[in-house]
Parts: structure tokens; sequence; C-alpha cells
């Protein structure tokens, strides 16, 4: 698995065995918690600005889901790319944390369903909510699924992924709209998937969305959306990238719906990867918010 250099992840690394897999994290800073939770293809390195700006003050932790960054990459026989595994494991390193109040949760992409899942089982537990394209309730009615995402599905799809990196590659570049991505940030981001065996969690991630009754996940997902309105009294910081060609301002309106109470930030030039278009923006605005 590719390391990346410490100029740029300089943060020391944390493993916790979660039934038998080394579940890996970031643990930087003291104080109540700020819990961040990533995506696909990405992993804790898209958080890595936010946590220089936040340990000062916080107890910052962000870890790396099960075949994705440096975690362990188990094959399907030893592990199960699902969402309510993904949410067991997460449950798991919280509570392996002591961590079960005062809880901020910063969410992106894949990350907002398994958190917000985290959050709706826990309800008490969350403080604040920092949202940033993702989505914790199924495709909008007037959304139909990208193609991008229905060609990884696909077995030809399924093959540039494990065998080219195909979706991780092609996301560094589309991810980001307001300025390429350089070649070194690139790369970081491709580094723990270097290999076919590396790849598995990239894969099963597009593979396990659901979008039918009957899908593993579905009937989780209608669950999840149908508690939202848990979070309605909850302070709500939205973050959004309207040139994301996956969560666009379909995903965005919906969050709206669900939050009315949400403070909403639009960043017009910047894309799905948010953060990494926007990390000044999107810095301060976090710390006024976690300091307010």
């Amino acid at each position: 698995m590719g390391k990346v250099s410490k100029e740029l992840y300089p943060f020391e690394s944390h493993y916790m065995d979660i039934d038998g897999h080394r579940y890996h994290y970031i643990e930087e800073g003291e104080g109540d918690p700020v819990v961040m939770v990533h995506g696909n293809p990405s992993w804790s390195f898209y958080y890595r600005e936010l946590v220089k700006k936040l340990s000062a003050d916080y107890h910052c932790l962000v870890p790396d889901h099960i075949g994705m960054g440096y975690s362990d990459k188990p094959e399907d026989d030893a592990y199960s790319y699902t969402l309510p595994q993904r949410v067991k494991d997460f449950e798991a390193f919280l509570e392996g944390k002591g961590v079960s109040k005062n809880i901020t949760l910063i969410v992106h992409d894949w990350g907002g369903v398994i958190g917000m899942s985290y959050a709706r089982r826990h309800p008490e537990a969350i403080k604040k909510l920092v949202i940033l394209n993702t989505t914790a309730f199924h495709l909008p009615e007037t959304k139909s699924f990208p193609l991008m995402l229905k060609l990884t599905r696909t077995m030809l799809g399924a093959f540039v992924v494990r065998a080219f990196n195909g979706f991780n590659a092609g996301s560094t570049r589309i991810g980001v709209t307001r300025k390429k991505m350089s070649r070194e940030l690139s790369m970081a981001y491709r580094a723990p998937y270097n290999s076919w065996k590396n790849r598995i969690g990239t894969l099963r991630f597009v593979q396990d969305i659901p979008l039918k009754k009957g899908d593993p996940g579905y009937d989780y997902v209608v669950d999840l959306q149908d508690h939202l309105h848990l979070f309605q009294d909850t302070p709500v910081l939205i973050a959004w990238g309207l040139k994301d060609i996956v969560f666009d301002e379909h995903f965005l309106n919906k969050w709206i719906d669900y939050l009315p109470q949400a403070d909403v930030h639009r960043f017009e030039d910047c894309g799905h990867y948010v953060l990494e278009d926007a990390q000044e923006e999107i810095g301060e605005l976090v710390v006024d918010f976690l300091a307010d």
C-alpha cells in the first residue's frame, strides 16, 4: 500500500482492531470531539487541513473505513462490504474511543449515510452537524442515477476500477473544479489504492449503493431518512459545491427540506471534493460554526 509524505499528511497513524481488521484513524487534539467521516474513493486525507485548523481546540477523530485509506482491505470472504457493517464499524470505533457526547459530526459522500446512521441511533450524542456534498436519504425523485456510477457497476467498469484505479483517478480529475488538482495531491488520494487487491473497497462502495427495494441497505436508508427530523433542532452547517455531478442541487434541496434550520453556503465554482476546492473558506466557516 502506498504511503503519503509527512509534508502532506503530518499525522501519526493509529489503529483499532475491529472484528479482526485494522481500522486506521487520525487522532489529534483535545476538547469536545469533532468526528470527520469520509466517503468513496477518498480517505482521511480529505480532512487533513481541517484537522490542522481544529486540533488546537478540539479532539479530532478521522477514521478510514475498512477497505479504504490505511485501514485493512480484506477480501469478500473475510468482510461484508455493506452499509450496515460500515455503521457497525463506525459505532464500534467511537465506543472504543469512549466518545459518546457533544460530538460535532462532519460528513462527506458516503460519510453522510454512515455518520448520520450513527447519529440516528445516538441522537443525544450529536451537538452539531457539518454537511459537505453527501446524502442521508435515497436518490431524490428529481435526480437520475449518474452515468459514471452506472458504468462503474458494470463488469467492464468493475475491471477498470480494480485494474487501473479508474474510479479514483477519475474522481481526482472531475472532483475539483475551481482549479486542477496538482499531481502530488492526486497521487496522495490514490496512494492507498495501488493494486487490484487494495481497490476492493472503492468498487464495493459503488456496488453497495441501494437504488431499489430489495437492494441491501435500501430499507436501512428508508429508516434513516424517516428519522432526519430528529435533528431539526441541531445546529447544522452545509457547505456545498454546486458543480458536483453526483451530489448536485437536487440533493442540497432535499437536505434543506429535511433540515430547514441549516446555515447553507453554496460554492458555485466547486465540485464534489468541495473541501479540496475551498479549503480556506470552508475551514473558516467550520471554525466559526464550532466556536459559536
